[in-house]
């Protein structure tokens, strides 16, 4: 397995090229925007585009789908049947789909939008905006951000901590770290250690 990184600086989104060598297949994640070197990587190594996995339906990271789709066709998978109309392929909780010759785990993770969906293939899981190096996406209410953090938890935090996290946003991270810094977690006794470590002593509520 072959991942290349692109960044789309309109919206500073990360889109994923994860290609099959062997196969000479790939899928794309997030197409936010597409660009010539994406074209590049697909074309000079001769890879067959089989499918896009859309993490979450924002402009920064679908707007260049439409692009896309009028130069291949590949199977589009999503959790909300807007990302490409009649031709999406929606999906619901949690499940297994083939492409590319990959097993593909994708499972619903809600809370920075209804619809997010988390992709994993092989050791590295593709989390769109629900978690990122040191935090966790933006949610627009308090109840939306609590089941961010449960399913966060629960759905992606309990597998392997050697997992690589490949994020919407921001560069990759791992299961591993996420537990050990990431505030946005709500580790009250990771907190402390932290502030024992810089000497700074725990922050206190007036309240």
């Amino acid at each position: 397995m072959k991942i290349y990184f692109h960044l789309n600086l309109e919206g500073f989104s990360n889109c994923y090229i994860v290609a099959n060598p062997e196969k000479k297949e790939a899928v794309i994640i997030d197409p936010g925007k597409i660009t010539n070197q994406i074209i590049h990587h697909i074309e000079d190594d001769k890879y067959t585009l089989c499918a896009v996995l859309v993490t979450h339906n924002h402009g920064s990271h679908t707007r260049g789908l439409s692009t896309l789709r009028k130069i291949y066709n590949p199977e589009v998978y999503a959790a909300d049947y807007e990302a490409a109309g009649p031709d999406t392929n929606v999906l619901k909780g949690n499940g297994i789909i083939k492409a590319a010759g990959f097993t593909i785990g994708y499972m619903s993770v809600p809370g920075h939008s209804p619809d997010s969906m988390c992709y994993k293939i092989g050791k590295v899981i593709f989390t769109g905006d629900t978690i990122s190096a040191g935090k966790i996406g933006d949610t627009n209410n308090t109840y939306a951000r609590s089941t961010l953090i449960s399913n966060v938890q629960t759905k992606i935090l309990s597998q392997q901590e050697d997992i690589t996290l490949m994020p919407g946003h921001g560069p990759p991270t791992s299961i591993a770290a996420e537990k050990q810094f990431n505030l946005d977690l709500g580790y009250p006794i990771l907190r402390e250690n932290i502030y024992k470590k810089l000497r700074f002593p725990p922050r206190v509520n007036s309240d």
